[in-house]
């Protein structure tokens, strides 16, 4: 089987979330990245399918084990209709330092500089029943970090700030866990599914 593709084909062969995931988790971290890279816009959406809505945590972002205001990058591939190279992207995720149950952080990749950070609040969407059926976790644009994160960081900006007003601002992207290493997520506007989608995958560094 092709390592570019194998995760396509076992979502094309009706595979189940934990055969993905057992064979996911099995790969190194550049044969992992590659494969999720390959996926087109309808494998993730059957992989958005496919997952767990309830599985994902906080922790499946940022370990449990990892300090407050340390960096962990995830890589990621979103399926906007754009060259290949500008789909390719890394969220950045740290715990904030008051201890309070979420996640900060801010999107990385060839177009920041142009567009801004795009930053966010990661929460749980326990409490809201409509939101806990997207997904567990939820990847909130109408809010950024009002502590500090990570050294070196952008400088915090709101999402209506420029012109990355037209991209981050009024989304929310709803995660579901795939694999140990891997999450998927589906962007929503407002309240309207955007049937676009993004696969993380963690940085084991």
């Amino acid at each position: 089987m092709d390592n570019r593709t194998a995760v396509a084909n076992l979502l094309d062969h009706n595979a189940s979330l934990d055969a993905v995931a057992a064979h996911l988790d099995a790969l190194d971290h550049p044969t992992r990245l590659a494969q999720c890279r390959a996926l087109g816009r309808g494998a993730q959406r059957a992989l958005f399918n496919l997952a767990s809505a309830e599985r994902v945590t906080l922790a499946d972002l940022v370990p449990a084990d990892v300090a407050a205001r340390r960096e962990v990058i995830q890589f990621g591939m979103n399926t906007l209709p754009l060259p290949g190279g500008l789909r390719r992207f890394e969220k950045r995720f740290c715990r904030p330092e008051d201890g309070s149950d979420r996640l900060f952080g801010y999107n990385e990749g060839s177009t920041r500089p142009l567009i801004g950070p795009g930053y966010f609040v990661a929460v749980s969407t326990a409490g809201n029943s409509e939101w806990q059926q997207r997904g567990a976790v939820v990847v909130d644009y109408y809010q950024v970090p009002n502590g500090p994160v990570v050294e070196g960081w952008p400088k915090v900006v709101p999402n209506s700030s420029g012109l990355q007003m037209f991209v981050f601002q009024g989304t929310r992207d709803f995660m579901r866990r795939v694999s140990d290493w891997v999450t998927i997520g589906a962007a929503y506007k407002g309240e309207k599914a955007l049937d676009h989608y993004f696969v993380l995958v963690r940085n084991p560094g």
